[in-house]
């Protein structure tokens, strides 16, 4: 599986960091073969493609897009707002680094298949339960 990591990341995330995020992810689910590009963009690039993917006129922290079918190798892209990331791990009291992993996990969960509701009860879900745990298992292998 190959996984690429593009952009540059707020407060020095490294990209071997993020990388991980998404192998946990592809191994926790089986997927041996494909590849999955991972691109950290700022708040004007991902409220563009918010806007002409998802017609959404604002930033977000996450966008994905399974680019495969059926049995085909997994092919996906990844788009994280690294400017909301940091907004989003400042509230939760979590690192930008850790907030950066949630979300390329929660993106890379996307192109695998999983969603969730739009409500809250999403943080209750298969997929948010899910994400929180690979989140912790990957912290865990860092220690």
């Amino acid at each position: 599986m190959e996984i690429q990591v593009f952009g540059e990341s707020l407060g020095g995330t490294p990209q071997g960091w993020l990388r991980s995020a998404v192998s946990l992810v592809l191994r926790n689910s089986g997927a041996s073969d494909g590849e999955i590009s991972l691109t950290l963009l700022d708040n004007d690039a991902i409220r563009e493609l918010n806007r002409a993917h998802l017609g959404k006129d604002a930033p977000t922290d996450v966008l994905s897009f399974a680019l495969y079918e059926g049995h085909e190798p997994v092919v996906g892209d990844v788009y994280v707002g690294y400017e909301q990331a940091a907004i989003q791990a400042a509230e939760a009291g979590v690192s930008v680094a850790e907030e950066l992993a949630r979300l390329s996990i929660h993106g890379t969960l996307h192109v695998l298949g999983f969603d969730h509701p739009e409500t809250e009860a999403r943080y209750s879900s298969e997929m948010f339960v899910l994400q929180e745990r690979l989140v912790q298992k990957l912290l865990d292998e860092a220690h």
